[in-house]
């Protein structure tokens, strides 16, 4: 008899067992992107008729979003996140840059993090990811960068990646005479974390597709400090070393995330125009993650471009017309020329909108008094200046 029920209860424990290990790579990281990434249920006006006008007559680019970490396709509309092809191409998107997650720290702040733990390897497992890519950030890097290319290769053109300025511009051609309603894609990689101390894996990560690299996320790491690091020091001498390989191989240099020092630093050696890709400014919303009027003045000297984003840490007021005052902000300080958006987009982030309804934001500037012109520069001519001067050329 005793036998017979700690058989029955060995066979209920492997049961369970099965079943919590199919649950764990099923519906774990839905269930993380379901929470993590939200579109707050509040109805919005509908944009006017002029600025739905003016809108469709954008080349919009968006300077950053996070799909690619989650277990989500990007070939069909999603009930979770922000972003996918269908929605940004509802939204009239143009460019988008894709960024790549490699580390997170648990418990990860705006104020103090440290590089010595990691969250991204459990969503890893859930997501069915390589073993390598549970703890190595390389595989991670490649992981994403594989995501994304075969994305591209199933969306019947729906998405084409971009690697150079003759890609970008002969797939802005073709988008202009109406040949294509489809969107670019750039890769990003969201800190140079995965390099390691080691310059090499930069040109790993440049023949993997990527094309952007913050220098910094969350963290402190061999290139420099992170605005949320424990240091928050300056560029150090490998990432000087870093920087001008970037420039050298055409990666475009993204101080979002970046601690004040290294943005000083950076700016101080830079020969090319760099980005703050998703951000936000000190004058409309406080917090250490945002800019300061200097930063914001040096990144205009050195013809960059700063992506507001849409999240309450960038913009505190998360709605269109909160965004629009945040931009009107950053084109005071710094000038028409050197603003952009940054969606942050599925970035764990919560916004009033997907990429879906990238008009209201046409229609908050216009009611904050931007003329069309104006617009056309925010909303992404300013960031195609940067690009192409940043991307090679072939």
């Amino acid at each position: 008899m005793i036998a017979r029920i700690l058989s029955r209860l060995l066979s209920f424990a492997v049961f369970l067992l099965i079943a919590g290990f199919i649950a764990f790579f099923t519906v774990a990281a839905p269930i993380m992107d379901w929470r993590e990434n939200k579109v707050r249920d509040t109805t919005l006006a509908t944009p006017t008729d002029s600025a739905r006008a003016l809108h469709a007559r954008l080349t919009i680019v968006d300077l950053h979003a996070d799909p690619l970490i989650w277990p989500r396709s990007l070939v069909r509309e999603s009930s979770r996140g922000h972003t996918d092809i269908p929605r940004l191409i509802a939204g009239h998107v143009a460019v988008q840059v894709f960024g790549a997650v490699t580390k997170v720290p648990p418990g990860v702040n705006y104020e103090k993090n440290s590089a010595d733990r990691d969250r991204i390897g459990i969503l890893a497992a859930a997501s069915g990811w390589p073993v390598a890519a549970w703890t190595g950030l390389m595989p991670r890097a490649q992981v994403q960068a594989e995501k994304l290319a075969e994305f591209a290769s199933r969306s019947g053109g729906r998405l084409v990646l971009v690697h150079s300025v003759a890609d970008l511009d002969l797939f802005l051609r073709f988008r202009a005479r109406g040949d294509t309603n489809g969107v670019a894609g750039i890769l990003a990689m969201e800190g140079l974390q995965a390099l390691q101390g080691k310059l090499s894996r930069l040109d790993t990560l440049f023949t993997e597709g990527y094309r952007v690299a913050g220098l910094t996320h969350f963290f402190d790491n061999e290139v420099g400090g992170s605005s949320a690091g424990e240091a928050k020091g300056g560029l150090t001498d490998f990432g000087r070393e870093v920087v001008a390989r970037m420039e050298e191989l055409g990666m475009v240099v993204d101080l979002a995330h970046a601690s004040p020092a290294l943005i000083s630093d950076v700016l101080a050696i830079a020969k090319k125009p760099v980005m703050v890709s998703h951000t936000g400014v000190q004058g409309t919303c406080k917090g250490p993650r945002n800019l300061t009027d200097d930063a914001l003045r040096g990144i205009a000297a050195n013809d960059g471009v700063v992506g507001i984003g849409y999240w309450a840490a960038a913009v505190c007021d998360i709605t269109p017309r909160g965004i629009a005052r945040a931009i009107r902000y950053a084109v005071t300080v710094a000038g028409i020329s050197h603003v952009g958006l940054g969606s942050d987009f599925d970035g764990a982030t919560t916004t009033m909108f997907d990429a879906s309804r990238l008009a209201l934001v046409t229609d908050a500037l216009l009611a904050e008094g931007f003329t069309p012109a104006d617009i056309e520069a925010i909303m992404g001519g300013n960031a195609l200046r940067v690009l192409r001067a940043g991307l090679p050329a072939k």
